[in-house]
């Protein structure tokens, strides 16, 4: 039989990556296993997971409990059909659940296959909400630059990074976007959308749609006054507030939404990832008990909308104890103190090497900077590959991670499972630096 790396090669394409290289190098590592904050490959090499795979596997790798249930639920009923109002005990426990755990007035859940899907129904709700209302002339959905809601047909318009537009273009219309509130201003920020709302004409507009922390973007956390001043904002226009929650949601943020971190309620919120820790696929759309009263008193007939796996009763099950454990284990508050001890460590690499400009972490979700002059925060020349060359210098010393180089911008992005422990955070602070040091001397910054 032919090697792995071969088969990989000539059968799998793989999502996000150079299918050039791929087909040259071949796949960069192949993964056999996991567990806690750990991974290990085929040659048996071990790696932190600092970025949970994508921001997803909250409680960490190797959850026996998780394959139990999955097990017991498989046997039971693996799969039923949620069309034609057709229902399950786990998909009717998770709703209930989610429920309670949502900021207040969130009540009904759609289900989906992840966060893609789930914020393409969102969207799709909104427009329908108005619709039925006969406003049908709210469709514009604005969403702010930088921001990354997904790769489906409305997610990946919605989204605010134009390399996800080189693909395919632009599938759908009737999307906006305004400025980001990066680098902290938000009476800008806010001046942004106020503009845009007035250019499109706010009887036009459906929703803003924003994630409480831009995390492809750069992990991008707002001034503490930002939501407040959105939600104002969507108030008087009368525009829906969508929250994409997918990256932030089930304890990443030290909360276990990260709108909850400013006390502001959308009308929906999007989730996927950690809702599962990734361990098999789902996500959903909460809407607040307005818009459901709307859609049970106004719409007629069939909503032709939903998906083959909407309310997998497995993927529910296997949700409902992973909720279990986040609560259970008080994984929410370690995230917020293990979060701030990462920062600590963060700010310790900033005070002793000459390229760390802002370095920042709102619970287990953290981001470092690398600039040529932090003083003035004069960027890298993009050729230079700054962030690029960090991520592989912690790949050689065991560590997974991200870099963020839209717009110029060199961050390393942080994301690992919301177990790790304080003696773990210590040995990736330790390996961060060395990494960021070694690049510092490859570029010819003195140390």
């Amino acid at each position: 039989m032919e090697n792995l790396t071969e088969l990989d090669k000539r059968h799998f394409i793989h999502p996000t990556s150079s299918i050039q290289q791929q087909q040259r190098d071949g796949a960069k590592v192949i993964m056999e296993k996991g567990e806690g904050i750990y991974l290990t490959d085929t040659n048996g090499n071990v790696y932190i997971d600092a970025m949970s795979s994508l921001w997803n596997v909250n409680i960490g790798h190797g959850r026996e409990e998780l394959a139990e249930v999955a097990a017991q639920q498989l046997k039971k009923l693996a799969f039923s059909s949620a069309f034609s109002t057709f229902s399950h005990e786990p998909a009717i426990k998770l709703a209930e659940k989610i429920a309670s755990i949502s900021p207040a007035g969130l009540n009904a859940v759609f289900f989906t296959s992840g966060g893609s899907e789930s914020n393409d129904s969102a969207i799709k709700l909104v427009r329908h909400y108005w619709k039925i209302q006969g406003k049908q002339d709210r469709r514009k959905i604005i969403a702010l630059k930088r921001g990354y809601h997904g790769v489906a047909a409305a997610s990946t318009s919605v989204t605010g990074i134009p390399e996800f537009w080189g693909m395919a273009g632009h599938m759908m219309t009737d999307f906006t976007h305004a400025e980001t509130p990066y680098g902290g201003n938000t009476e800008k920020a806010i001046a942004s959308l106020r503009q845009v709302i007035e250019e499109e004409g706010p009887e036009n507009i459906a929703a803003i749609l924003a994630e409480p922390v831009q995390g492809a973007g750069g992990v991008l956390i707002p001034p503490a006054d930002y939501f407040k001043e959105v939600r104002k904002l969507c108030d008087e226009y009368e525009i829906l507030f969508i929250a994409d929650e997918i990256i932030t949601g089930f304890g990443r943020t030290g909360k276990m939404f990260g709108m909850e971190n400013w006390g502001v309620t959308p009308d929906m919120m999007t989730f996927a990832k950690g809702v599962t820790s990734g361990y098999i696929p789902l996500g959903g759309v909460v809407v607040s008990d307005h818009i459901h009263n709307v859609l049970k008193e106004k719409s007629k007939g069939t909503l032709f909308h939903g998906f083959t796996y909407s309310g997998h009763p497995t993927a529910a099950a296997l949700a409902l104890k992973n909720i279990e454990i986040i609560e259970q284990e008080n994984l929410i508050e370690n995230s917020r103190e293990m979060g701030e001890k990462l920062l600590e460590g963060f700010q310790k690499i900033k005070e002793n090497l000459e390229i760390v400009g802002d370095v920042r972490t709102i619970g287990l979700l953290g981001a470092v900077e690398l600039v040529q002059n932090p003083a003035t925060n004069k960027r890298f020349a993009p050729d230079l590959n700054v962030a690029p060359r960090v991520i592989e210098a912690l790949h050689e010393r065991g560590v997974i991670c991200r870099p963020v180089t839209f717009g110029g911008t060199d961050i390393i992005c942080f994301a690992p499972p919301i177990v790790i422990d304080n003696k773990q955070v210590n040995t990736l602070v330790e390996k961060l630096y060395d990494s960021v040091l070694s690049v510092q001397k490859q570029i010819g910054v003195p140390s």
